[in-house]
């Protein structure tokens, strides 16, 4: 791989340090190619990687990884910290099964310092760190969390900051701002203060002034307060950096991101100054790739796609987010109350068309979680139909808004959760499988489940009368309509009612959601031992259709319940509740995901990783109706490539 003759020398990143300035531009834009190259293949995270090139090979020319701790918020921007910790052969391998994690993880590499995945979390995470090695004074490494502009809509990096500029702790933070545009003379101005206030000599000289005046009885200290409020109304109308400042930072900034000099001579000069420092910089998403420069956000989380056009591989389906948001943009258009509300997320929620028809009714609250779901019910409270599209592993991050300030006051707020269940290649942190069992026990809200885009769609014109909260869970990409039998029941759709899609008359499978499709696999495969299972679509999971549970408690006396949530608190356990306590004669079993967390990988692996897959759950169904006990080991789930 001549193309990569720098790259290829470097194996840790104290290889770095022997590096000439030339050389390290060099080597900026043969990462870029291998990111290019890596990611076109295995789909990732682009256009945030390629814009932090310049500044993650600063960091650690300056720091000592892994003894002084970088922590990246978020993570999916560390692809090049772990190109230059050693990593890069494995590239390959990225967000696969048993390969290389898209994200920092501390079993991966000592240098991964923190496990991250959802943002706004670095700065609490590195002040605790921090601190710890403050107490346990053994040491005098350095702290540095990199975070992005976007995270910094996280009202939990305001509290890390606030925190952190209070109590003094020496820190360094550095804002990748790949967002904000600073026009050209206040940006100079700028970095000619940050280079002044960062240099040792102004530090020594501002520490010398200030104990002179100290020494002053009565009138040192007021005139050294006085100068520092006339300083301080200067830099105010010329430096952006005057929040940070007022929060008890040093602010530096702001930095041209591409240009290794400047970031290394400015990092070198933070690491010699005491108390939390914050470092402004400037980059570009997808840096050095035409397409991802102009769309970063479509290039922020992209499959597998043709470098020479930008194109992705695969088929192009209807998605449950695209049938979404074109379902919203209709019922909006016959009802303006109707508002859509988004945390930094509206193209992967599918609401740009939203966005673009309704402007006025279009929210995008940054990434804020917490906020977008009481802003709604705000919105609910005064009679709008609020619909807030988030996905499931985030909207977790809002668990006491929704019972707090929706579900206590009963208010009709309808939560879109997209990416429920398993969602693959982004691991541990991205997997929706809790969203059942932490809004099951919440009372007043209503969770759905449908099978398809086509119920998706009536579901959502039975929400616009719905006057309480709901959930409407769905899951990444499509499911194939076409596959799917229908009930011949012709009365008017009510999402609250079952239905019956395979009748049998050994076994009934209640199941939902793109699981499905498995339960319907597997009773043909039943079907073919001899075994006539019946499927029911439970597609309302709370409320339980009690009526149809107790119609079929008459005529079959064992269920199996299919689901990809955690069977702990899950839809299963919701059902076993309604026999016990209705003291049903019946025999169950639950099939779901076990009490562990799930690694990344494709979900068809993934399914069968956990014994979910249509062959699995026909044998255990199997093995349940026979009464033989199952043999399944899925605990802890640990996968080397």
């Amino acid at each position: 791989m001549t193309k990569y003759s720098l790259l290829n020398s470097i194996d840790k990143p104290m290889d770095l340090k022997a590096l000439t300035l030339d050389e390290m531009d060099q080597l900026c834009k043969e990462i870029r190619a291998f990111i290019l190259d890596s990611v076109s293949n295995t789909g990732g995270h682009l256009a945030s990687n390629l814009g932090v090139v310049e500044l993650t090979l600063a960091l650690h020319y300056v720091f000592n990884s892994p003894i002084d701790k970088i922590i990246w918020d978020v993570g999916h921007q560390s692809y090049v910290h772990k190109i230059l910790t050693g990593r890069k052969d494995m590239f390959t391998s990225l967000r696969q099964l048993g390969g290389l994690s898209g994200f920092p993880k501390p079993d991966e590499s000592e240098h991964d310092i923190f496990g991250t995945g959802h943002s706004s979390t670095a700065i609490s995470a590195a002040l605790g760190i921090a601190r710890a090695r403050d107490i346990k004074d053994c040491d005098k490494h350095h702290v540095i969390a990199v975070v992005g502009d976007g995270a910094l809509t996280g009202g939990m990096a305001f509290e890390a900051l606030n925190d952190a500029g209070h109590t003094k702790t020496n820190l360094i933070v550095v804002l990748n701002d790949n967002e904000m545009s600073i026009s050209q003379n206040v940006g100079a101005l700028a970095g000619h203060l940050s280079k002044v206030r960062s240099s040792s000599k102004y530090n020594w000289f501002k520490k010398g002034i200030q104990k002179m005046l100290d020494g002053i009885p009565w009138i040192g200290k007021p005139i050294f307060r006085s100068i520092e409020l006339i300083k301080r109304g200067f830099k105010s109308l010329l430096v952006h950096g005057m929040i940070f400042e007022e929060m008890g930072f040093r602010y530096l900034g702001p930095i041209d991101g591409h240009n290794i000099n400047s970031l290394i001579n400015v990092l070198g000069q933070a690491s010699r100054m005491e108390g939390p420092v914050l470092i402004h910089v400037i980059t570009q998403k997808g840096k050095g790739y035409e397409y991802a420069e102009k769309d970063p956000e479509f290039f922020h989380g992209v499959p597998p796609f043709t470098m020479e056009t930008g194109r992705t591989k695969g088929i192009a389906c209807e998605t449950f987010s695209g049938a979404f948001g074109n379902k919203l943009v209709e019922l909006a258009g016959k009802d303006d109350k109707v508002v859509a509300i988004t945390a930094a997320m509206p193209e992967s929620t599918g609401l740009i068309k939203f966005q673009e028809r309704y402007p006025n009714r279009f929210f995008d609250v940054g990434i804020a979680e917490q906020h977008a779901v009481t802003m709604a019910a705000g919105l609910a409270n005064s009679g709008l139909k609020p619909y807030v599209a988030i996905y499931s592993t985030f909207l977790q991050r809002a668990y006491d808004q929704i019972l707090h300030d929706v579900c206590i006051q009963n208010l009709p707020v309808r939560f879109a959760i997209d990416r429920a269940g398993l969602v693959g290649e982004d691991g541990e942190t991205h997997q929706g499988i809790f969203d059942i069992s932490y809004l099951n026990h919440i009372p007043n809200l209503a969770i759905f489940a449908p099978k398809d885009t086509n119920e998706l769609r009536d579901i959502m014109d039975f929400s616009l009368h719905v006057n309480g909260p709901i959930a409407i869970r769905y899951p990444k990409g499509y499911v194939n309509s076409s596959s799917l039998p229908y009930s011949e029941n012709k009365t008017p759709f009510n999402p609250y009612d079952w239905e019956t899609l395979v009748y049998g008359e050994d076994c009934c499978i209640f199941s939902f959601g793109k699981m499905l499709q498995v339960a319907i696999e597997a009773a043909e495969l039943l079907k073919g031992l001899g075994i006539n299972a019946q499927v029911v679509n439970t597609r309302c999971i709370k409320p339980l259709d009690e009526d149809t549970l107790q119609s079929l408690s008459m005529s079959h006396t064992h269920w199996i319940i299919l689901e990809d949530n955690v069977i702990t608190g899950g839809f299963g356990s919701s059902v076993i509740n309604y026999v016990n306590n209705k003291g049903l004669d019946i025999n169950m079993i639950s099939l779901g995901i076990p009490d562990t967390f799930v690694p990344q990988g494709k979900v068809d692996q993934l399914i069968q990783l956990l014994h979910l897959d249509p062959n699995s759950v026909a044998n255990r169904i199997k093995c349940f109706l026979h009464g033989v006990k199952e043999n399944i080991y899925v605990h802890n789930l640990k996968t080397k490539a």
